[in-house]
């Protein structure tokens, strides 16, 4: 079986976006591997810019996508799983590739969190029992301003 050429891509895709001028945004879907600020997930989704300037010690493995960056002023680590990744994109332009999501193909996060957001969700959500189905379908882009 030959490894899988999703982070090759991302890391090619992150690496357009910079050499152009870019900000390279990744889109991942959040479960209980990847290890996000749960206050900014929503809909089990979270848009994160990964520019130069945004994080530190940004790296981007076979199996792991992982960096620290601040949220509302405060440092955090954050480790994805690089099948949770949905897609990568420039900001500017929108250009850029979704993924298939592949839940369950990587090992243990260092430092797993709950899936649960840390704060309530808002009274428009409406009273789910069940955690979130597994996105169906092509993954797409969203413009994010």
């Amino acid at each position: 079986m030959s490894a899988s050429t999703k982070p090759y891509m991302i890391r090619a895709l992150y690496e357009w976006c910079t050499d152009n001028g870019h900000t390279p945004f990744l889109v991942v879907w959040v479960d209980e591997h990847a290890d996000v600020p749960r206050e900014y997930v929503k809909n089990n989704e979270i848009v994160l810019n990964i520019a130069a300037g945004a994080t530190q010690n940004l790296r981007i493995d076979n199996e792991w996508v992982s960096f620290s960056a601040r949220f509302a002023g405060v440092s955090r680590d954050i480790w994805v799983p690089v099948g949770n990744v949905m897609s990568i994109f420039a900001r500017e332009t929108g250009e850029g590739m979704g993924f298939e999501v592949e839940l369950g193909s990587t090992a243990a996060s260092p430092a797993l969190a709950p899936v649960a957001a840390s704060e309530p969700e808002p009274a428009e959500s409406k009273d789910d029992d069940a955690a979130a189905p597994r996105p169906s379908g092509r993954p797409s882009l969203r413009i994010v301003k």
